[in-house]
């Protein structure tokens, strides 16, 4: 485990503070990250040891929803925002291989996202793939923005994964949600994961409260009850509110560990 040393010297050489995206990267085995991310990285998994499974299984949990959505719910438009660094099976890569006329939008705001944003504007001849650099709490600037390449007035399947709790005030993040929603018509959908202290989660409040003292943004994780909030007037899908990991895992959920990382879909009626 990293000490308070390392921290100062990482940010000392112009590594700056440790950024959830490249965190998340790190986690997830990739290579897009400082120094710093690797130090606070490390030092919040001595704290929550199953950190970098709920990070996999966040990841596994977008697929089987984007191959639910761009499958049997005909969606052919995806906002993802929040969608941090590019790795494997990113949104438009499991979408378009379902329906290679799919149209996504990506949201960040993170400097080295944008520089890798590149990456992710690879699409299939038939759809298109944009990015869109913009923080998650102006829902007005991000409808704007993805209007030059998804058609709202058609479904379209949103995404927000690890996203809502970096913004504290619940109150501002269900705003949020429904200022999205109002905007896109019947037949979207909601995909959504948030951390949790329930699920087993106990243990990361003090992870959590180191994030918070030496990485950014800040980081809240919220009871199933405000998580429902999110879906307010929507038609949750089964199984509902669940371990993101257990979500329609198929026969071998049971073999999946359960994660403290709420996961559910919902449909705008």
């Amino acid at each position: 485990m990293s000490d308070s040393s390392e921290l100062a010297g990482s940010a000392a050489v112009g590594e700056g503070i440790a950024h959830n995206a490249r965190v998340w990267n790190y986690w997830l085995g990739g290579k897009d990250y400082y120094q710093v991310d690797r130090v606070v990285g490390d030092r919040v998994t001595g704290m929550y040891p199953s950190i970098r499974e709920v990070a996999r299984a966040d990841r596994r949990f977008l697929g089987r929803a984007v191959r639910y959505l761009a499958g049997e719910a005909g969606v052919r438009q995806f906002l993802d925002i929040g969608t941090g660094l590019p790795t494997v099976h990113n949104t438009h890569e499991v979408a378009q291989e379902i329906a290679p006329q799919a149209r996504i939008v990506y949201v960040d705001n993170d400097p080295v996202v944008l520089l890798h944003a590149r990456a992710l504007l690879t699409s299939s001849l038939e759809g298109a793939t944009d990015y869109v650099d913009a923080d998650a709490r102006d829902p007005e600037r991000i409808l704007r923005a993805a209007a030059g390449t998804l058609d709202l007035s058609r479904p379209v399947g949103l995404i927000l994964l690890g996203i809502l709790n970096f913004v504290p005030d619940t109150e501002e993040a269900t705003a949020v949600v429904r200022t999205l929603l109002a905007a896109l018509p019947s037949g979207s959908h909601l995909v959504l994961t948030h951390p949790t202290l329930e699920l087993g989660g106990e243990a990361n409040a003090e992870a959590m409260e180191f994030w918070n003292a030496h990485a950014t943004p800040p980081i809240v994780a919220r009871g199933r009850e405000d998580v429902a909030r999110f879906f307010d007037g929507l038609e949750l899908l089964e199984p509902g509110i669940v371990s993101c990991s257990r979500w329609r895992a198929g026969s071998g959920a049971d073999e999946e560990p359960e994660v403290a990382q709420f996961g559910a879909v919902g449909r705008k009626p």
